[in-house]
């Protein structure tokens, strides 16, 4: 994969700092995760076909392959779409019990680039969700492939919060296992097919699907 775009240097960068964070951050988790508590979710096959006017139109398997490189405990893979509409939402949940035994989500800053998807933007947006007195902060991630064009909404989910930075995530791994000891969290990602180069107009719908989504998804993540 070629990354001309000026996104290249962006991501060794990007890897450089999390291998060192990693390396800083490993004595003090193993240490603070000792007398884990890992807790017990619902099923993710059981979540809600129908999110208001929003329905699944497809479930995807996922292959193992993709199973045994991710090591999730738990996934969810699904499109949903509105009655009448030509956009289809890819709903992606990966759920993980503990983050102890090198169990981790993966950024989809470097597994949608191993994909063939090259990187053009990236930002955040904050959404006012249900249930949380402050809107919450995600990533605004597009992406494209060929002659297609995506907008990847995505954050972690944790027990107490939601996290766009792949770096806050860390840091907030190892402070609520040495308070909690809990280190569960969730990789939740929208992907939004762009129409007519409108990135904006596949921001907000995802936008709005996310403002649907998010309190069914707090019912089956540990809370």
């Amino acid at each position: 994969m070629h990354c001309d775009n000026g996104f290249g240097w962006i991501r060794n960068r990007y890897a450089g700092m999390l291998t060192l964070v990693l390396i800083v951050q490993a004595p003090l988790y193993y240490t603070a995760s000792r007398g884990e508590k890992i807790p017990a979710g619902q099923p993710l096959d059981l979540f809600p076909a129908q999110i208001q006017n929003w329905r699944v139109v497809q479930d995807y398997p996922i292959e193992k392959e993709i199973r045994d490189q991710l090591k999730a405990d738990d996934m969810l893979n699904r499109l949903y779409a509105e009655p009448g509409s030509r956009v289809g939402l890819n709903l992606f949940v990966a759920y993980f019990k503990t983050q102890r035994t090198g169990q981790a989500p993966h950024s989809p800053k470097n597994c949608l680039p191993g994909s063939g998807w090259e990187p053009e933007a990236t930002g955040y947006l904050e959404i006012a969700v249900a249930g949380r007195p402050r809107p919450i902060r995600i990533n605004r991630y597009v992406v494209s492939h060929g002659d297609e064009k995506s907008v990847v909404l995505y954050w972690y989910q944790s027990p107490r919060r939601v996290i766009a930075s792949e770096f806050a995530a860390k840091f907030w791994l190892v402070m609520d296992s040495i308070r909690y000891h809990r280190s569960d969290t969730a990789l939740v990602r929208v992907t939004v097919p762009v129409l007519h180069n409108d990135e904006d107009s596949a921001a907000r719908l995802g936008m709005s699907f996310v403002e649907r989504v998010f309190p069914a998804l707090n019912t089956y993540l540990p809370s």
